[in-house]
């Protein structure tokens, strides 16, 4: 027993005063294996910081349709080893009651970049003891080896027939930040009563179970896969299904300026230039790399619009370049921004995209369909808080428009509901703040 475990048996004696707490604080310090956070609390517990150690103790993450998400550091109520230990117990708990397949279909798990140094917490981290839970029961798990978008996890389960998958991401919060997103066998995330069953879930196993520390079993297990070749390929490959004139991309001058916020996407965008036949976007040298300090922008979400596109559109300008795209930093969203005839930039809304998509989605299946196809069995998806220009071009055009309710678990579920009828679904978004969130059959 090292001098550490001596002290936690010290403190866990001592008590506070509160019976709940010190049953609290007994159980994190029995618990945790993160010596980084485990002192965190040992230092409170020391110092007489009852009331920030009921805050951090006395509640736990509430697990919702998006998963969880909260800021990184020691306790039950926010993102570390230990809470996303016990929400993947719950979650293998649930599946299995669910998959009687579980064990031959197996989980997918993908992560970003994020970390914080001062809780010893990363996205890997998490992801590799999200793997290590599942690994340890015998469930395969496709882990990704390296950060991916957002989107690749989705895509993964369903090209991968999966049981569901998790994406370790905050998307486009703050540096603090962290979170848990689940997506069922549908390729969708969660929704009612999924969330609250495996709350249910994780309150019945919160003591870790041998093995669910084991990090190391992702590196030693026959059951670990790695799908990041097959997975890139073959998205990519899909992608080119929507790509209409590749013959005029790789001939035109256009230029693009293309920013990752410090996140997983440029390589990615990269790629998808290439499939698309344009020639590479310009990539933002200061934003390019991952940085989980997120340094050159105070929040990394281009939401913000032309304050948080700075260096992207001084490059823009030293370049030549007229369009401007950014992603943010799990590369699930994106944002435009165009010179105009003026030299003034536009930053388009998240609804004004959607329109030019729709549009030329559209457009793009008229053309590669003869007079006699039918336009009834078209469909596009917008949520109830998202512009209704796609409704007015359906009313014009003839092919169905339908609206959800926001979120994009709602979206996929009924975009899923209607692969599965035989329906063709061009495009569905949800406007966030001038923002435009979209998927296709892809996601």
């Amino acid at each position: 027993m090292g001098d550490g475990d001596v002290n936690s048996n010290l403190l866990i004696a001592r008590s506070t005063g509160d019976a709940q707490l010190d049953q609290a604080v007994g159980q994190w310090l029995s618990w945790d294996k993160n010596p980084k956070t485990k002192e965190q609390i040992e230092n409170l517990v020391r110092h007489g910081m009852n009331k920030e150690l009921r805050d951090r103790l006395c509640c736990r993450l509430t697990f919702g349709t998006a998963g969880l998400r909260s800021a990184m550091g020691a306790g039950f109520c926010y993102i570390n080893d230990l809470t996303v230990i016990q929400s993947t117990q719950g979650m293998y708990k649930y599946l299995e009651r669910c998959f009687s397949d579980f064990r031959q279909r197996g989980f997918v798990v993908g992560y970003d970049t994020r970390g914080q140094v001062t809780s010893s917490c990363s996205s890997k981290r998490l992801a590799k003891l999200t793997a290590a839970v599942l690994l340890a029961k015998g469930v395969p798990v496709y882990l990704f080896s390296k950060y991916v978008p957002t989107p690749f996890v989705p895509y993964a389960v369903r090209q991968l027939k999966a049981a569901a998958g998790v994406m370790i991401t905050a998307s486009h919060n703050r540096k603090e930040d962290n979170g848990y997103k689940v997506y069922w066998e549908n390729g969708a995330q969660i929704t009612s009563p999924h969330d609250k069953e495996i709350l249910k879930c994780i309150e019945e196993c919160v003591e870790p179970w041998n093995g669910s520390w084991n990090e190391n079993l992702v590196d030693t297990s026959p059951l670990t896969h790695d799908p990041l070749e097959e997975i890139s390929k073959s998205y990519m490959e899909d992608l080119k299904t929507i790509c209409y004139h590749r013959e005029l991309n790789t001939e035109t001058n256009l230029k693009f300026i293309h920013t990752s916020f410090h996140g997983v996407g440029h390589d990615y965008v990269q790629l998808a230039f290439k499939a698309f036949g344009f020639k590479p976007p310009i990539p933002v040298p200061e934003q390019k790399d991952p940085d989980p300090d997120f340094s050159t922008v105070k929040c990394p979400n281009p939401e913000e619009g032309e304050s948080v596109l700075e260096l992207s559109l001084r490059l823009a300008e030293k370049e030549s370049a007229r369009v401007v795209v950014a992603t943010d930093p799990d590369a699930d969203r994106l944002a435009v921004a165009e010179l105009q005839e003026n030299g003034r930039w536009k930053v388009f809304t998240g609804n004004e995209l959607a329109a030019l998509f729709g549009w030329w989605m559209f457009r793009s299946w008229k053309a590669n369909h003869s007079k006699e196809a039918d336009v009834k069995n078209v469909y596009m998806l917008a949520t109830t808080v998202s512009s209704k220009i796609l409704k007015a071009i359906a009313l014009k055009d003839g092919f169905h428009f339908e609206e959800t309710l926001p979120g994009f678990k709602w979206i996929g579920s009924r975009v899923k509901d209607l692969l599965d009828n035989g329906k063709e679904v061009l495009f569905a978004f949800e406007e966030s703040i001038g923002f435009m969130c979209g998927t296709s059959v892809l996601d």
